[in-house]
């Protein structure tokens, strides 16, 4: 099935041996000219690229004091050499943290530190840590700031909280600034532009989808579940993942929220104009570009009249909504007051059955031995519910609400502490599927564990990307492809449809 090797899953954790270069020969495929100028970047490698690179690492440390701490600090500790899953499952040490970090530190500390420009004009720049930006250094950054998920797990065990995810998201926008992108990120970014989803879905192929689903789950249990695509006046806006409009096991979430939305009585709709909630412009660190797909489902909310926005379950969708959209597309004023802007999806149905609003079969789930992935962008930067921690406890609280039968996996690889699934921060491509396989290694370990010692079946996450990379690296690790499912297809299976008592 591979040609490459898949990494040997351990009993315990274990600190690979270093392999210099083995992932030099694995890159991404580079964007179209139109893929790149789509979004506002130029179509190919310009001639100057160099001082144009160079300028744009001035830019962004002026106008981010942040990324300039993160590129000063560093003092080479080591903290984070052993945290990343890539470096554990690839033993390249350009994968660890600080050495990634490294590749555009260096250039840096070459153009933007007293030091550096006074050893570089003497000809030894690398004197003290600092490195010219040649073409091999570019393709260095081509390579490995595509080699990270932007997953912040460094970050929780650096002493000084540096963030590799902002020095990748700065590289990449630095290559797309001189015409570099990546296909896979700058085309679904264009699709976004221009359609309003990842896929390329237009409106009369996503009404068609959603009247068969009302008639899929009319056959199924033989209730009028609506799946409404602009709606003026409901109560819910949903944003979800385009995922979830075709694929399983992502459709098996959809299905189970609309059967939330209808048993509670919640009017809600999608949007075809905005009918996504995914914002790849994250991964390639533009502001601009992240705004503007925001600012879609901003304008869809107000034009439709909905009372709240609900975003589904998407691990970075969450994270821009939760942490960006109250500065890039707020104020929300001319919604209710009364919900929290934005709601996850599990906070909603979280709501429902902690106040007996949905009646729930816990049997129905028996079937499944189920452990949970806490997926990167919701665990390490966002929160729900109004409690610290609500981002680990809410999901957890669902299951066992709907399940008798769950198990954690090791307290070391969940909370805040998670791997990496392997295929974030736009690395869900299939030109990476090596790295995406080795990458994945730590969370099997950990999801191994859980099946010897509990007979797990079920592993479930709340994120798009994670479903869809579990979905592709478990059979290279002996698991069925369809072990992995979304929360809210427990919820669909467990909820008791029809009238309430």
């Amino acid at each position: 099935m591979a040609d490459f090797d898949v990494p040997v899953l351990k009993e315990y954790p274990v600190i690979p041996v270093i392999q210099p270069g083995s992932m030099a020969h694995l890159s991404p495929y580079k964007s179209k000219p139109d893929h790149n100028t789509g979004i506002g970047f130029p179509g190919e490698l310009v001639d100057d690229w160099h001082d144009k690179a160079v300028a744009k690492i001035g830019d962004m440390v002026k106008n981010s004091r942040a990324l300039q701490v993160f590129l000063d600090i560093c003092v080479k500790c080591g903290a984070c050499t052993d945290k990343c899953h890539y470096f554990l499952g690839t033993g390249d040490p350009k994968n660890m943290p600080v050495a990634r970090q490294d590749l555009l530190r260096k250039v840096y500390r070459r153009h933007y530190t007293f030091a550096g420009k006074f050893f570089g004009a003497l000809g030894i720049p690398g004197f003290v840590g600092a490195a010219d930006l040649t073409k091999e250094v570019l393709d260095d950054w081509y390579t490995y700031f595509h080699q990270c998920s932007q997953c912040r797990r460094c970050s929780v065990f650096c002493p000084y909280g540096i963030d590799t995810a902002e020095i990748s998201m700065a590289a990449r926008e630095i290559m797309d600034t001189i015409g570099i992108g990546s296909k896979y990120n700058n085309e679904i970014i264009v699709k976004a532009h221009k359609i309003g989803n990842n896929l390329g879905l237009p409106e009369p192929a996503l009404v068609n989808t959603m009247e068969g689903l009302e008639e899929d789950v009319k056959d199924e249990t033989g209730i009028d579940v609506k799946f409404p695509v602009d709606v003026k006046g409901a109560d819910v806006l949903l944003i979800t993942p385009s995922a979830d409009f075709f694929a399983e096991p992502h459709i098996d979430g959809l299905i189970g929220y609309a059967k939330v939305f209808h048993q509670a009585g919640i009017s809600w709709t999608l949007s075809s104009y905005a009918s996504e909630a995914a914002n790849f412009s994250m991964f390639i660190g533009s502001g601009d570009n992240l705004k503007k797909q925001a600012m879609r489902i901003r304008d869809a909310a107000m034009d439709l009249g909905v009372k709240r926005i609900v975003s589904g379950e998407c691990g970075h969708a969450w994270r821009v909504a939760y942490s960006f959209w109250n500065t890039l597309i707020g104020p929300f004023d001319f919604l209710d007051p009364n919900y929290p802007v934005p709601q996850h999806i599990c906070e909603l149905t979280h709501d429902l059955i902690a106040r007996g609003a949905l009646k729930i079969d816990k049997e129905a789930n028996d079937h499944r031995i189920i452990t949970f992935h806490d997926s990167c962008n919701v665990s390490r930067a966002s929160r729900m519910g109004n409690t610290p921690g609500g981002q680990f406890t809410i999901p957890r609280d669902i299951i066992k609400s709907v399940a008798n039968n769950f198990h954690d996996m090791a307290p070391e690889t969940i909370h805040e502490n998670t791997f990496c699934c392997g295929g974030g921060g736009g690395l869900l491509t299939d030109d990476l599927v090596e790295l995406r396989v080795k990458g994945a290694m730590p969370r099997m370990e950990a999801l191994k564990h859980v099946i010897d010692d509990h007979g797990v079946n079920y592993l479930t996450a709340i994120c798009a990307i994670c479903k869809s990379q579990f979905a592709k690296v478990l059979p290279y690790y002996d698991h069925p492809m369809d072990m992995i499912g979304s929360l809210h297809q427990l919820v669909s299976t467990a909820i008791q449809l029809g009238d309430k008592e």
